[in-house]
């Protein structure tokens, strides 16, 4: 999905009778929706498409059936179009800006790479820029979705704030020129820019080729007889895994400290593919068992004797990144009410949200 721009009124809900300030948000609808229940007013920029690319965002809308706007609204733009981002900018005047905009699959970005380069890097460099251009550096404040996969090839466990990055993935190296590029912008003009270093943040609202996903709406599928098996690549990859709902709070804490810093977000729980497909399944009444090696591995069904999961060496990267776990620092800030939803339960939503939309859209 395209960027969101957005800024923010007071925390406190506006006065009856006055309009809150305007703002400009980049992507998530978590995030919209989290602003918009705290008064914003929340403007979103969406790339140009043939088809309606809002779904997850329409029950956003004044009128969903008819795409009637409210407090969010939405601007046609893209992050490779810095005239269009100095316009949309201009206009709105906002004083918060998230950038979620990204090409955000790792394995993607392979093949990718100069347009991942293109959009995650310099885009976020054309943004700053926009805000610089605009003259509103001393009003802003910007958020950058950093990510994980800086850590790649890792060099400690947990990976923390001060720990070395090294990217494993054109996606990773582009969101490390991102980071650098917002501490320059900050260090060098005093913009109160952060970059969020968020691990793997998941729900049902997730893309459908992302792995999380893809094995949650298998698993529906074979639950309700549309599907019998489905291929992976590695297994053994572990990754902190939490809610986006916990996240995109966590982005909307950071601008609102006093003085600008660049934080982790992570559960500081860790759990790899094959324990996220065993977990799934099992919300299905189903036991996953593990027989064979590398790519003949599969994961045959206990109770019915069916092979439900196999290994495909086309899912794997070029470079893999074996573990990302993070600390989880943020639940000593929140006096441990981080992360709200715990893993168990992220697994059993999604499984069930694929469930009911299998049931009621197979092709979905």
């Amino acid at each position: 999905m395209a960027p969101p721009l957005c800024g923010k009124v007071d925390v406190q809900a506006p006065q009856a009778g006055t309009c809150p300030r305007v703002s400009v948000l980049v992507d998530g609808s978590y995030l919209a929706e989290f602003l918009l229940e705290k008064g914003y007013e929340v403007h979103g920029i969406v790339r140009r498409s043939s088809s309606f690319n809002t779904g997850r965002i329409e029950h956003l809308y004044k009128n969903p059936q008819a795409h009637i706007e409210g407090n969010m609204k939405l601007h046609y733009g893209d992050l490779t179009d810095s005239t269009c981002l100095v316009k949309i900018i201009n206009e709105v005047k906002p004083t918060e800006i998230y950038n979620l905009g990204a090409q955000s699959h790792v394995k993607i970005s392979f093949d990718l790479a100069e347009y991942t380069a293109d959009v995650d890097g310099v885009g976020t460099l054309r943004l700053l820029d926009a805000v610089k251009t605009c003259g509103l550096i001393s009003s802003v404040r910007f958020y950058q979705a950093s990510t994980s996969e800086l850590y790649g090839k890792v060099q400690e466990i947990p990976q923390k704030e001060t720990t070395p990055f090294y990217p494993r993935s054109p996606y990773g190296a582009a969101k490390l020129y991102a980071y650098w590029i917002v501490v320059n912008f900050r260090e060098a003009y005093n913009l109160f820019a952060v970059n969020g270093i968020l691990f793997n943040h998941e729900s049902p609202r997730r893309g459908a080729n992302f792995v999380t996903r893809k094995i949650s709406r298998s698993v529906a599928k074979i639950h309700l007889g549309q599907l019998e098996c489905f291929s992976l690549g590695n297994l053994d990859a572990k990754r902190d895994w939490g809610h986006a709902k916990d996240y995109v709070e966590a982005m909307w804490l950071m601008l609102q400290k006093d003085e600008p810093e660049d934080f982790v977000i992570a559960t500081g729980e860790v759990h790899s593919v094959r324990e996220f497909v065993e977990k799934s399944f099992l919300h299905i009444g189903k036991t996953i068992v593990w027989e064979g090696k590398n790519e003949n591995e599969v994961g045959r069904c206990k109770e019915t004797g069916k092979i439900h999961v196999t290994v495909d060496l086309k899912y794997y990267r070029p470079t893999e990144v074996d573990i990302l776990q993070g600390p989880c620092t943020m639940a000593k800030q929140r006096k441990n009410s981080f992360p709200r939803v715990g893993y168990s339960q992220l697994v059993r939503e999604m499984v069930e949200a694929d469930v009911e939309l299998m049931r009621t859209n197979p092709n979905a």
